[in-house]
């Protein structure tokens, strides 16, 4: 294993915690709806907690699983111009660069920034390591334990979330372009909230994010 993983793994630990966490609260709001099995394959196969928790919210409020599916596809979206941003620090042939594309997650994605414009992959997959089971392993306890714990956010699980995101937003404000991206991401977000379905302002917003490729 090489120095940059390990150094991966070692910056992805706090976030597997909060992954952990998160996963606990998806595993209690997603067992009622979809029931224990489906809410942990879920986990297991999308790993994506802000689509996972907006198709639960689809289909909780009596939404059918195509509603569910489109509202979970629109927030992952948002990997397009994180993607963008990391393709030309991957290497190899195609099928290489998919593979390692699996592990951009949003947090393995900031650790992996080099804060020129440039990504470390090996840090990047180093990262998303411990994140990956500490998310199933939340939505397992979850799932398993969700009636002793009641409602999420009578213990405080529903603001990790925000937190989560509002953690990696800090650190990768470094300098003025950095800030004026987040900004305008912001403002985009905020203006779209009440004109459009939930997701796309998300996506919007992250299509900002694209300036931050411009060379000084």
């Amino acid at each position: 294993m090489s120095p940059d993983v390990r150094d991966g793994i070692r910056a992805g630990l706090p976030f597997a915690l909060a992954a952990i966490l998160l996963g606990i609260s998806f595993g209690i709001l997603a067992r009622p709806v979809m029931g224990p099995t489906a809410a942990i394959v879920m986990s297991v196969i999308v790993f994506a907690g802000a689509s996972q928790f907006a198709a639960v919210a689809v289909l909780a409020a009596g939404g059918g699983a195509a509603a569910a599916i489109v509202a979970g596809i629109l927030l992952n979206t948002r990997f397009l111009p994180m993607g963008i941003a990391i393709a030309p620090s991957l290497p190899g042939g195609p099928l290489k660069r998919a593979a390692q594309g699996q592990a951009l997650v949003d947090a393995s994605w900031a650790v992996a920034s080099l804060g020129d414009g440039r990504f470390d992959h090996r840090r990047l997959l180093g990262a998303t390591i411990p994140q990956y089971p500490g998310w199933v392993l939340g939505t397992v306890l979850g799932v398993i334990f969700g009636d002793l714990l009641g409602d999420p956010s009578k213990i405080g699980l529903d603001a990790i979330f925000p937190a989560f995101f509002l953690g990696l937003l800090v650190t990768e404000m470094r300098d003025r372009r950095a800030t004026t991206v987040a900004l305008l991401g912001a403002a985009v977000a905020l203006t779209l909230i009440p004109l459009v379905p939930a997701g796309l302002p998300v996506v919007a917003a992250s299509a900002v994010a694209l300036l931050g490729l411009r060379r000084a």
